[in-house]
């Protein structure tokens, strides 16, 4: 009983020991894992246990859970708050003396320029190396596999969590073409299993008071909280939150976990709504309109017509084949990485990472010097066109001659992600950039963005998919006004609906996207055009490969259930299955003295059964121990 006790109250990802055992699974990076008991175990130990509590008890499990979402909400927010806050102050600094140092010599501004991405890359990508190995990438597909059942050793312990915080300032703050929003769903989930277990043992952090979810379906809900709290305090989208957790990283979902879900991201944008207040009044440096995410375009397009639906399906198909083709080129990039680059030791992912630093900062620098300088559109009072900022602000100008002149590439390129996507969202702008200067910024960031993705920093694909998708989106948008000749068509329309085309080619989400998009935007009526431009890129993108996160879960070894069996395993039998992989099983028939001598020498409770016409899969589980066999 004590054995079964013990099997069933196990918590997994310790980080007091390595997992030992027969049966494990193997990554392909050769780290265990094993699956997790998701399912309650109904043996006598299980029903005893529960007889001994009583209303009083069930009643503090409750109120004690309610109050993990209310820790996991405030943690997930201020996470957020800091990350934020210091990649702005980041980017402000650098920025601002840059553009000092530029009016006086260009080549003084731009080592300056380089010095400082070169810095806080190299901070990221060393933390990431030599303490938080498992911080590097998104972390979304490594929580998918957590939530659909595989426990993979060390991606919710502690200094994964401290890597991916201070990872993701020095990666997002250098300048790379990688966003934090992934980083933050991988932030909120680390939050949530160490609040789970009452905190970090290793670092003598942990509370026994908060160690009161034992199981790994309590860890496994908490996980889910953590994940809608990421995307929630990312985008400042608690509704899209609750749905990217429903619809990408879950396999499951229960009505009484919704609620909770839905009260812990209400909590993260109640703690970024005040956080964000507080730094109205100057006191976070040069956090100001840019971090959290919120482009608000309802002062642009109002209406659309029958014509325009037609360059907007170009648009979601454009999205899906640009997004298909992202998908391939990052998985064949981070296969070679994988097989032959990053097997070399941590200083060539170092190296590697400095190089694509070094790379980005010569390209986002270089490029403006080749624009000429135009005229602000502001000096026609009648048009009613805004130039992107008067000169002087850092990001937007680089020196110009005149004073009322701008840089149309430096507005998109020598600034930060947020900023420059404010730039191409925004309304009565009609001819502030050139078709030359957003296809020049197309090319050059696609391959950025290929090109780092997979590199061991924490990087997420948001922002840098919207920068993409909103840079053609707007190359359409001017197509479709200089041919329809209407004056109430919006350039920022068009970059918005390609922004959500390219995520939905790439990422293959389409109802927690389409909100995510309208909370970002505050704008309802384009509602319709993001579903239709949604649909069409995923349709266009499922012809070519699976999600983003898919293809990276595989290709890390990280085996995901789909939600329906292919046809061929519908007539498979056990044996099949298990006859190419070192598994342990029993025969139809066994003496019981050989069923508990492999339980008690394996950690994990589930063996099938092989041999003769054996209907659907059997499985032994641990309850022999008890006296009973199931």
């Amino acid at each position: 009983m004590e054995t079964a006790k013990l099997l069933w109250s196990r918590i997994p990802n310790s980080e007091d020991g390595e997992l030992e055992g027969v049966g494990l699974l193997s990554t392909s990076n050769g780290n265990a894992v094993e699956s997790l008991d998701y399912e309650v175990i109904e043996n006598h130990a299980y029903r005893e246990e529960q007889a001994q509590r009583g209303k009083l008890y069930v009643g503090y499990y409750v109120v004690v859970k309610w109050f993990f979402a209310l820790l996991i909400g405030i943690g997930t927010g201020l996470a957020a708050v800091f990350i934020n806050i210091s990649v702005e102050n980041f980017a402000g600094w650098k920025f601002a003396l840059t553009f000092s140092i530029i009016q006086k010599s260009y080549l003084a501004g731009f080592v300056v320029y380089v010095l400082i991405n070169l810095v806080l890359v190299f901070s990221s990508v060393y933390i990431v190396t030599h303490f938080a190995p498992a911080a590097a990438g998104s972390g979304i597909p490594e929580i998918k596999g957590y939530l659909n059942g595989l426990d993979i050793h060390g991606i919710l312990l502690f200094r994964t969590l401290i890597g991916k915080i201070f990872g993701s300032i020095g990666s997002v703050g250098g300048g790379l073409a990688l966003g934090k929003e992934g980083p933050l769903v991988h932030t909120g989930a680390c939050i949530a299993s160490l609040l789970g277990q009452g905190g970090s043992t290793k670092y003598h952090l942990s509370l026994r008071w908060l160690q009161v979810f034992k199981s790994d379906r309590d860890r496994r809900d908490l996980v889910t909280c953590g994940c809608a709290a990421g995307v929630a305090a990312a985008f400042r989208a608690p509704v899209g939150g609750v749905l990217f957790a429903l619809e990408e990283v879950t396999s499951w979902w229960r009505s009484q976990l919704m609620w909770r879900v839905f009260f812990t991201s209400a909590i993260v944008a109640v703690v970024v709504r005040t956080a964000m207040g507080w730094c109205k009044s100057g006191k976070c440096g040069h956090f100001g309109s840019g971090g959290f995410i919120i482009w608000d375009t309802s002062d642009g397009q109002e209406d659309y017509s029958f014509e325009e639906l037609l360059p907007m399906a170009v648009i979601g198909v454009i999205g899906g084949l640009l997004g298909a083709l992202f998908n391939q080129l990052t998985l064949y990039i981070t296969s070679w990485r994988r097989n032959y680059l990053h097997k070399n030791g941590n200083r060539v992912k170092i190296i590697e990472a400095c190089l694509i630093s070094v790379i980005t900062s010569v390209i986002s620098f270089g490029l403006p010097l080749l624009r000429k300088c135009s005229p602000c559109p502001e000096s026609d009072p009648d048009s009613g066109i805004e130039c992107p900022r008067p000169p002087g602000m850092y990001g937007n100008y680089f020196y110009c001659g005149k004073d009322k002149e701008y840089n149309d590439l430096a507005t998109i390129f020598f600034n930060t992600q947020d900023d420059a996507i404010r730039n191409l969202f925004s309304a009565n702008t009609i001819h502030e950039f050139s078709a030359q200067s957003l296809l020049t910024f197309l090319v050059m960031f696609y391959t950025l963005a290929v090109v780092t993705f997979g590199t061991a920093v924490p990087a997420g694909q948001f922002v840098p998919g919207i920068m993409i998708g909103s840079t053609y989106g707007r190359l359409v948008g001017m197509f479709v006004v200089n041919f329809y000749k209407k004056l109430n068509i919006e350039e920022g329309t068009y970059a918005l609906l390609g922004a959500a085309s390219f995520l939905g080619g790439s990422m293959r989400m389409t109802v927690s996207l389409c909100v995510i998009t309208v909370e970002i935007t505050n704008n309802l009526q384009l509602l319709p055009l993001i579903m239709l431009v949604l649909l069409i890129s995923k349709a266009v993108g499922d012809a070519f490969n699976e999600g983003l996160y898919e293809e990276q879960a595989r290709l890390r070894g990280i085996p995901l259930l789909e939600s329906r069996p292919k046809y061929q395993m519908r007539k498979m039998t056990a044996k099949e299955a298990c006859g190419n992989q070192k598994v342990v099983s029993f025969p139809r028939v066994v003496k019981v003295a050989d069923v508990v001598s492999i339980l008690r020498s394996n950690m994990h409770n589930g063996f099938p059964v092989l041999g003769g016409l054996v209907p659907p899969p059997i499985f032994v589980t641990d309850t022999i121990l008890n006296g009973s066999f199931a």
